[in-house]
């Protein structure tokens, strides 16, 4: 069995294992691409999976936004260190002196500090995007501006609003010009209008009793297009993978370089974060990566550009992520020769740590068991539009002290998930930060 069938097994296994109806995958190693699909595009109307079967990427959308941006910088349009208010004047945040200095920069890189899960339907219109911006005015401030990484998906939305207003286009339009027509793809949409032509999947949930139902709505809206809005196929994320291992036109050795350099750290699975790329080393080998997560698809995209090699995984289920992890393992160790280190379990007091932390979309709960520590991830709603419900908890996790400050799952569905305690200056517990969002102590 070749390295790529064995990713395929894996793959296959999940599959199974958590009713996942499809999944896309490719491989690009050395200029060679391998690729295979499996399962069905929908439970309700079923159709195979096929190369050309269009998936929502999520998230991965940012690295085009960044890119953009970067862009345009290169043409001395825009300067990623200057403040967001020298291309928006009237932008507003509820912390006017945030409002005032945050750069276009530290939208890029997650550490703005105001509430980044805000999500809304603002129409189909090219007003869109404006109407969301303005709407942040009401959005609290968390984290003071540059201090902490908490991912942020409505700072990207501010980062189109910008590529916008300095392009005169509507953000789609823009960023068709400034990446997806340059690099060729020609299988990369944003509106269900342009999909609904072509073969593409819908995403899956798990209802209260566990049965894989259709997750509705599908689509995620105008305004949240700049941070996850692409839809597209594993060959054609892979091309845009290429300029990131080959180099091209579309940006100088430079600016690919900057793109990929750390600037926050963050702690865990993940190193740093670049230009909205996150990046890892393992033994000598630079990862950078993103993975996307809209309403019942998940997705990711790694690259290790000295090494020639990049991985695409498409799933169409919200617990898809579990299968994404076991694939991008199997790769990395199999073409890259590298594995995450297994963390060694430590004993502490669990009683500082128990209790409800809470964000926007979800609310965790460590609770004390008799075979140690379990974390509940409680979901709130809120994605696509404030008023959508909740879908049901997925089953706890048993997670284990990897020091004072750091736990980790260690059953399969969650295994890999490292969570990171924030302490204040007093080394009072601040925040709870899992899965890149912040969680505040229940109570603070």
């Amino acid at each position: 069995m070749s390295r790529f069938e064995e990713l395929v097994e894996v793959a296959r296994a999940q599959m199974d294992g958590l009713s996942i109806p499809g999944a896309s995958l490719g491989i690009l190693f050395e200029g060679e691409e391998e690729g295979a699909v499996l399962g069905v595009t929908s439970i309700e109307n079923p159709l195979e999976v096929t190369p050309d079967t269009f998936f929502q990427i999520g998230s991965i959308t940012k690295t085009f936004t960044a890119t953009a941006l970067m862009r345009l910088e290169e043409r001395g349009d825009a300067e990623l260190d200057a403040p967001v208010r020298i291309y928006l004047p009237e932008f507003r945040l509820s912390d006017e002196d945030v409002s005032a200095r945050v750069t276009v920069r530290q939208l890029l890189t997650h550490t703005g500090g105001w509430l980044g899960d805000y999500f809304d339907d603002f129409g189909r219109g090219d007003d869109a995007l404006a109407k969301y911006v303005d709407a942040l005015a009401e959005q609290p401030q968390l984290t003071p501006l540059g201090a902490v990484y908490a991912y942020n998906n409505a700072a990207f939305g501010i980062a189109g609003r910008v590529i916008e207003v300095l392009t005169r286009q509507p953000y789609e339009q823009a960023l068709g010009e400034l990446v997806l027509d340059p690099l060729g793809l020609e299988a990369a949409y944003f509106f269900a209008d342009d999909v609904i032509t072509h073969r593409f999947v819908v995403g899956h949930d798990r209802d209260d009793a566990g049965e894989t139902t259709v997750a509705r709505p599908w689509p995620i809206g105008r305004a949240s297009h700049p941070a996850g809005g692409l839809i597209t196929t594993v060959p054609e994320l892979l091309r845009y993978a290429r300029f990131w291992i080959d180099g091209g036109d579309l940006l100088s050795p430079e600016s690919v370089e900057e793109m990929a350099l750390p600037q926050v750290p963050i702690g865990g699975k993940v190193d740093a974060v670049g230009l909205a790329w996150m990046l890892r080393t393992l033994d000598g080998v630079k990862v950078i990566r993103h993975e996307g997560g809209t309403k019942g698809q998940s997705t990711a995209l790694v690259i290790a550009p000295e090494q020639r090699f990049a991985l695409a995984v498409f799933t169409n289920h919200s617990y898809g992520g579990a299968l994404v992890d076991r694939v991008v393992e199997k790769a990395c160790e199999a073409y890259l020769g590298v594995r995450e280190p297994e963390l060694e379990p430590v004993e502490l007091d669990p009683a500082p740590y128990l209790g409800r932390y809470t964000s926007r979309m979800a609310d965790i709960e460590l609770v004390a068991t008799d075979s140690g520590i379990e974390l509940r991830y409680l979901p709130r709603g809120g994605f696509p539009t404030p008023d959508t419900p909740p879908m049901p908890p997925p089953p706890p996790a048993s997670v284990r002290f990897a020091s004072e400050d750091e736990l980790f799952a260690v059953d399969e569905l969650w295994k890999g998930e490292r969570m990171l305690f924030l302490r204040d200056a007093d080394g009072r517990i601040e925040w709870l930060r899992a899965g890149g969002r912040v969680f505040a102590p229940a109570g603070s």
